[in-house]
């Protein structure tokens, strides 16, 4: 049996398609990939993400065991601030990718990703045991009471402040929503109830991610949608989710990440605070950044008009003696750039930008070029001339 989000019935409502997607029945789109895609990059979209699992950790140990389970150093956040980082087992492979979130003086928040919610849950608490934290802290799993939204693109700021109005009342102090930073969050209340807005994304957009009860969720829902609508706001589904997130390099887990790939393979070394001292994984992850490591995730492009890459297609060198270097992990058509894009694991002498590699579809191997990521950036928007 399929597990459902408190906003099934919203979803089956909009007409949305509807598919697994790591034991739950999610929208994959509703008006179409590209469609929804090309609202968030223009002006809005708002995404289900309530299967994703919700870990809070509190009390005066939190922080010790925090940073003895994740790469990432938890001391460098403020009260209010939130940070990428990662769940490694002995051997350094990615157990699951994760955003932290301290919400205050010893209590953090820990967004996981919902095909992971049992084994993170099962791996963090094996390690509670472990920890050597001079004081007490709980764990707790908050998945099931919880719903979260997020709505992405550059036209939310004209509506987000409609739908929850008023100041933050913990976490991040600040007058309105709009008025968080970059990786902050902040308490907010919804209809007397109250909610966490963060500001964090995975689209390249900016945005902001609600967290509720699931209660809330299908009245949050309906008030983004009417409070958005007259912005051009659109419900998106895992579709587009997945194209936003391929086009600026963004891993995935299942994908780019796995228990049997490290960070710094992954290319995510700026995730991995070795200097915090000792942390599950870590003597591995020093020696692959000290001696280097047999393969690197890159992101490419391809060069000439064919069917998208999809995972696990072929990576080949180039020219006469042309070799197999490595293997597609991530695929699809750039509904923004109009070509296939995707990321990929080779040998590290063809992980330079620039290098021209190809792919193999459907038999024939199809040029592809090396880029640096994001593979779509944002232009910068033009500056008129001053009048004279």
């Amino acid at each position: 049996m399929l597990k459902r989000t408190p906003l099934f019935a919203a979803h089956q409502l909009l007409g949305a398609h509807l598919v697994e997607f790591g034991g739950w029945e999610m929208p994959v789109q509703y008006t179409g990939i590209v469609d929804e895609h090309q609202a968030v990059r223009q002006a809005a979209g708002m995404f289900d993400i309530s299967h994703m699992g919700e870990f809070r950790v509190t009390g005066p140990g939190a922080a010790a065991f925090l940073n003895h389970a994740l790469t990432n150093d938890i001391h460098r956040l403020a009260i209010g601030q939130g940070q990428y980082t990662l769940l490694c087992n002995e051997h350094g492979g990615v157990v699951d990718d994760l955003y932290g979130y301290r919400l205050d003086t010893d209590d953090y928040l820990l967004i996981v990703n919902a095909s992971r919610i049992g084994a993170d849950w099962d791996w963090l608490q094996g390690q509670v045991d472990l920890c050597r934290a001079p004081d007490g802290f709980e764990l707790r799993d908050e998945s099931d009471a919880t719903a979260a939204i997020a709505v992405q693109g550059p036209r939310v700021v004209e509506f987000i402040n409609d739908t929850v109005a008023g100041g933050s009342i913990d976490g991040a102090m600040v007058p309105h929503v709009t008025d968080l930073k970059k990786n902050q969050v902040g308490g907010f209340v919804f209809q007397g109830v109250p909610i966490y807005v963060a500001r964090t994304g995975y689209t390249g957009e900016d945005g902001f991610e609600l967290m509720l009860p699931a209660s809330l969720a299908e009245a949050v829902w309906n008030t983004l949608l009417t409070c958005g609508r007259p912005a051009g706001l659109k419900p998106a589904g895992l579709g587009a989710r997945d194209t936003l997130r391929t086009e600026m390099g963004f891993p995935l887990y299942g994908h780019e990440l796995d228990e049997e790939t490290t960070p710094i393979e992954a290319g995510l070394t700026h995730f991995v605070a070795l200097d915090k001292g000792e942390f599950v994984g870590r003597a591995t992850l020093a020696a692959q950044k000290e001696a280097g490591v047999r393969r690197r995730c890159v992101a490419f492009r391809m060069t000439e008009k064919s069917a998208p890459p999809r995972p696990h297609y072929a990576i080949w060198s180039t020219g006469a003696t042309a070799v197999a270097i490595g293997e597609v992990v991530s695929g699809t058509p750039s509904p923004t750039l109009g070509v296939g894009i995707g990321m990929g694991y080779v040998t590290p002498g063809f992980a330079v930008p620039g290098t021209e590699m190809a792919i193999e579809i459907r038999g024939r191997r199809v040029p592809a070029m090396v880029v640096a990521k994001p593979i779509y950036r944002r232009a910068a928007p033009v500056v008129p001339p001053k009048a004279s």
